[in-house]
């Protein structure tokens, strides 16, 4: 079912800042950088080993990223978990009795199918169910 952490999530006020900050501390620039309109968010990934760091980005004042840093500030915003078909896993949990925030998954950053589950699900941390397309990666722009 959930074969990996794909990655983890963080909520920052300042994207470039941020990408300036996680440049240093990695050694190495951002693998990937995406506005996802749906959302309101930029998104930008650094790979680290086998997982990858989301840096989350408010586009405007109504995105669901500057609701959250208006609540509870930058960091952690989620961690996102690898599977084979999102919408299986997604089935399965919530047939568990998991609740969750999508019924059927949608397109993420990189062309990635993701859903999420509530954060009641994993003890009040926001949980992505995230499936990589083949065609998805794209180079920094």
């Amino acid at each position: 079912m959930l074969s990996r952490i794909d990655h983890v999530g963080i909520a920052v006020r300042d994207i470039d800042a941020a990408v300036d900050a996680y440049r240093r501390l990695l050694g190495r620039p951002p693998s990937h950088r995406q506005v996802v309109e749906s959302d309101g968010v930029e998104a930008v990934m650094f790979e680290v080993g086998e997982s990858r760091i989301e840096l989350l980005g408010a586009t405007g004042p109504n995105s669901k990223i500057a609701a959250f840093l208006e609540r509870r500030g930058g960091g952690l915003h989620h961690v996102a978990y690898g599977t084979d078909d999102v919408q299986a896993t997604l089935d399965e949990l919530t047939g568990l009795g998991l609740p969750a925030i999508d019924s059927c998954p949608r397109r993420g950053a990189g062309g990635r199918l993701v859903a999420f589950l509530h954060p009641s699900a994993a003890m009040g941390v926001l949980t992505e169910l995230c499936q990589p397309e083949p065609d998805a990666s794209e180079p920094v722009g």
